[in-house]
């Protein structure tokens, strides 16, 4: 890992750093992970996309004074193994009976569910077009119609819990919008 890490950076004195950054912190790093995953294989993980994002920053992460690295890299390693625990809660594991339903009926409910997003107020019908259905990020979409982000988001928030609330009127419960 710390070959590749190497053969990212440009010039030896960056290297020279990291490897001095690695050393110092590679158990730290680990720990942190292990502390918040409580899983070895999964704060492996962790600590590796750890090193991957401070490469990443390296420009801002080689301008610190030594000293604040160790908080800097401890930050990144807790955020890291955050964002693995966030992802693991999202993800749903099927049934092992699970069947999926045919092409014809999933392309059914898709075109059902785009109706739906039509039918909604022109404020959320949009974005949730743009977000749901095309796919753009909330900073994309706030670019487009000029609006904050936080506008952007919160009417992604509401325009899903109405669709999540026609959904169950219509006899599909947890339903993820």
């Amino acid at each position: 890992m710390l070959a590749a890490c190497l053969a990212i950076l440009e010039t030896e004195a960056d290297q020279r750093r990291f490897i001095r950054l690695y050393e110092a912190y590679e158990k730290t790093v680990y720990a942190v992970a292990l502390r918040v995953l409580g899983d070895q294989s999964r704060a492996e993980d962790a600590a590796q996309q750890t090193w991957f994002q401070l490469l990443r920053r390296w420009e801002r992460v080689s301008a610190l004074p030594w000293d604040e690295t160790e908080g800097y890299a401890v930050t990144a390693a807790k955020n890291c193994a955050l964002d693995i625990l966030r992802t693991e809660r999202r993800t749903v594991a099927f049934p092992e009976d699970w069947d999926p339903p045919a092409r014809e009926e999933r392309e059914d409910e898709y075109a059902y569910l785009v109706s739906l997003i039509r039918s909604l107020p022109e404020d959320y019908r949009r974005i949730l077009e743009l977000k749901l259905v095309e796919g753009w990020s909330s900073r994309e979409i706030a670019q487009l119609l000029g609006m904050n982000k936080s506008t952007v988001a919160s009417r992604v928030l509401r325009g899903r819990n109405m669709l999540k609330e026609r959904l169950e009127k219509e006899g599909y419960h947890y339903a993820s919008v």
